[in-house]
């Protein structure tokens, strides 16, 4: 029997600072509404889909930072999305902020959350891979990631959504193939990722030209190499006067882009996704028990950068 699951993308225009949770809240609503509407089963909304991506600021108020962070999820101010989704009978992953308190202190994490039809969580992913720096840096595109956040402790795991196997990342983890692969080894069918990213970079204007480019070369490498369906969800549009590219797509295992967004706005694209499709391809080129020699690959989990 022929195995389906229908996926959509739900990217969102910018979300300014002054932009309450619950008019956030509102806007993933109105576009999960309309994903159901399109027959969608699962959706994918954007990295720090609740917020701006406040990590473009170097604040040192504790308060002030916490405000950008969830507590509890849902909350107060997010139960309104995880009613949503029992009334439409939609699944979705969502990225945020989190704040947890673990191992007797607070810490706090880039997370996604891939949530049931019925609200209930089914799991979560926590950033491996963090961008940019602590503090500014001068020639750089201020990017303080790794100012707020501290690097995922939970590896990537790959969970079951309706008989799917299906794992998570967040922006810059699309562009490491560790990522797929790892996904791919866990055994997930479907990769579901979020992501902000600049049209311009201080360090690097000469290749502005290939910023969209160089978003979809790595996700339809991935999802070739690794026989993934991947469903990635961009912030895009001007927000807090810094330009974040779109893009939002669904690519097939074979690499091609089976649906893409073409605005900087609020937009759903939807694709009913072939999971038979990831047999057809490991038989063509990816017979990965067969062809695959991991004790060759033993410097890569070694070694992080180039001998120079």
């Amino acid at each position: 029997m022929a195995r389906y699951l229908t996926l959509a993308t739900c990217q969102t225009g910018p979300i300014q600072r002054n932009a309450t949770r619950r008019e956030t809240v509102d806007r993933l609503i109105a576009l999960l509404e309309r994903a159901a509407a399109a027959g969608a089963e699962l959706a994918v909304f954007p990295e720090m889909a609740l917020t701006t991506f406040f990590p473009r600021w170097a604040m040192e108020d504790e308060s002030e930072i916490n405000a950008f962070y969830e507590a509890q999820m849902p909350g107060p101010e997010t139960e309104a999305l995880f009613a949503a989704a029992r009334r439409l009978k939609i699944g979705f992953a969502l990225g945020y902020s989190e704040l947890i308190e673990e191992e007797g202190r607070l810490r706090r994490f880039n997370t996604m959350g891939l949530f049931g039809a019925d609200g209930e969580m089914i799991g979560r992913y926590r950033k491996i891979h963090l961008p940019g720096s602590e503090a500014p840096e001068d020639g750089t595109t201020v990017h303080l990631e790794r100012r707020y956040f501290e690097p995922g402790n939970l590896g990537f795991p790959v969970y079951s959504y309706r008989g799917v196997r299906v794992g998570l990342a967040l922006c810059n983890d699309r562009r490491w193939p560790e990522t797929y692969r790892m996904l791919c080894l866990n055994g997930a069918e479907v990769a579901l990722l979020g992501y902000n990213t600049p049209l311009l970079l201080d360090e690097a204007p000469t290749l502005a030209h290939l910023r969209m480019f160089h978003n979809h070369l790595p996700m339809q490498a991935g999802a070739y190499q690794n026989t993934l369906w991947v469903a990635a969800a961009a912030k895009a549009g001007i927000e807090e006067g810094q330009s974040l590219i779109g893009g939002s797509c669904i690519i097939a295992p074979s690499g091609e882009i089976a649906a893409l967004a073409t605005t900087l706005g609020d937009e759903v694209i939807v694709h009913r996704a072939d999971l038979d499709m990831i047999d057809v391809c490991r038989k063509v080129n990816f017979d990965f028990a067969r062809y695959r020699r991991p004790k060759e690959y033993s410097l890569i989990a070694e070694r992080a950068g180039p001998v120079v």
